[in-house]
């Protein structure tokens, strides 16, 4: 299973999270999340929404 590899990953993820769940709508997703929503399940999105956020970086470095 997936895990978030920064905090701003973490929250993208909790935000597909919630429009997979019906609890936001799905037109209020942008970038990373919408294209989470579409290429994830439901699953994986809980997996990477609950990574423990203390020691992840704000964003991920870029290679």
């Amino acid at each position: 299973m997936p895990k978030a590899s920064s905090k701003a990953q973490q929250r993208a993820a909790g935000a597909a999270l919630s429009a997979k769940r019906g609890e936001t709508k799905v037109g209020d997703l942008k970038g990373a999340s919408k294209d989470m929503y579409d290429s994830m399940s439901e699953d994986e999105l809980e997996e990477m929404a609950s990574t423990d956020r203390s020691d992840l970086p704000e964003t991920a470095e870029k290679d």
